[in-house]
């Protein structure tokens, strides 16, 4: 219901969306039957299968159903691979239920089933105590959602080689530990749950803001994340309220995806949107899964952003929602602090009680170094004290290279002249 399957692309679309999508879903399965000893061996013939699907496609054209060419691609490199390599005899045989000179071939499954366990099970084994948190959400967005060295990088705002030495050192420690990678008891689900639930935020904040591709909107990378979290809900050992709440907070920020660029692929701000264009659809099931997530007495960040993008998804710019949205916002900061959402809840105070007391408490936040700090003040001096409001916005101006945030920036200018 929340899954868009194919758009209607162009080749050169069509390829990059299904590697967003397949590669991780084909690695899943082939790091379950290899192991993650021999994890860049799985990576190797997924990513080997999409390049086979570069050139071929490219001389003859589109097969007729391009996923399933892609599962046979891949499961014939993987049989290949057993055949011609040591692995076979050496690792695959021994824990097979049959003689160790019996030379068949496991079954590469790659039904639809087998990869959602396999996934659901590859990330609870990514997210094993072993490893540090920051490894386990890359190695998580490596291998289950297809993030190239770069895009993590940009994600956790470092470089490609710390990012390559941080997930070679989760794949030794994996190693190391021999995790096994299959569903874990209901205590390690506890301890494990958030640091998927964090890999899967991050996951949708990415396609939602994208630093790296300079792109403010990858409508594939949210709804891969929405996909996932869905994985989480349809099993029951998992199927909590922190998890509905995650999933009604994609739901509702998704429902305004239309809204947030114009023809012209540029970023439209929420003030200025076409509520027309909000996807009601898509709103119904945010308030579902929060309805859902409502049941039981624990809150979580998840439950605090899902009830503000529900504010978000009412039309009417009264008190009574600036106020609501402000409660949620002080809630949040004690529950989990971010610079982001003091600088939003700042926003808020001043739609709720104007823009002199947000100012006052805009200047205690001490982010002089964040270019949308100066975005907010700007916006909270104009039409109180333009020069300085447009000195707020030069200063905005040098601290970021984003050309969306730019134009906006610039926009913003000519209110202040």
């Amino acid at each position: 219901m929340y899954y868009k399957g194919f758009y209607l692309m162009e080749k050169n679309e069509l390829l990059p969306h299904l590697f967003r999508t397949e590669y991780s879903k084909i690695t899943a399965v082939l790091c379950k039957l290899f192991g993650f000893e021999h994890i860049e061996i799985a990576e190797d013939i997924a990513s080997d299968t999409f390049l086979s699907a570069s050139e071929i496609w490219g001389l003859k054209g589109l097969p007729e159903n391009p996923v399933a060419w892609l599962y046979t691609v891949a499961k014939n490199k993987a049989k290949n691979h057993l055949k011609h390599e040591a692995i076979f005899n050496k690792k695959i045989a021994s824990q097979l239920s049959r003689s160790a000179t019996d030379t068949a071939i496991p079954e590469i499954d790659l039904s639809v089933k087998n990869i959602k366990d396999s996934q659901l099970q590859m990330i609870f084994a990514i997210c094993h105590p072993a490893i540090l948190a920051e490894a386990q959400i890359g190695l998580a967005l490596r291998i289950l959602c297809g993030f190239g060295i770069n895009e993590i990088a940009d994600a956790f705002l470092t470089n490609k080689e710390t990012i390559s030495k941080r997930l070679q050192r989760a794949r030794d420690k994996l190693r190391a530990a021999q995790i096994k990678i299959e569903f874990p008891g209901e205590i390690e689900i506890d301890k494990r749950l958030e640091t998927v639930l964090r890999t899967l935020y991050l996951l949708f904040n990415e396609g939602y803001y994208s630093a790296s591709h300079n792109s403010s909107l990858r409508k594939d990378l949210c709804f891969e994340a929405m996909r996932l979290t869905y994985l989480l809900i349809e099993n029951e050992a998992t199927n909590i309220p922190a998890v509905n709440a995650l999933l009604s907070l994609m739901s509702f920020q998704s429902s305004r995806f239309e809204a947030r660029m114009n023809q012209q692929g540029e970023t439209v701000l929420y003030d200025d949107q076409d509520t027309n264009l909000w996807n009601g659809e898509l709103i119904t099931q945010g308030e579902y899964f929060l309805n859902v997530a409502s049941q039981g007495n624990d809150i979580s960040k998840y439950h605090l952003e899902a009830g503000i993008a529900y504010w978000h998804t009412i039309k009417a710019d009264t008190k009574e929602k600036w106020e609501n949205i402000l409660q949620l916002y002080n809630h949040l900061l004690q529950v989990e602090y971010s610079p982001i959402a003091a600088l939003n809840r700042t926003y808020a105070l001043s739609k709720a009680n104007g823009k002199r007391e947000a100012i006052i408490e805009a200047q205690k936040l001490n982010l002089a170094n964040h270019h949308l700090y100066h975005v907010l003040l700007g916006e909270l001096y104009t039409g109180i004290d333009n020069p300085r409001a447009l000195s707020c916005f030069e200063k905005a101006l040098t601290l970021t290279n984003a050309s969306t945030d730019k134009k906006i920036i610039s926009q913003k200018m000519l209110l202040c002249r």
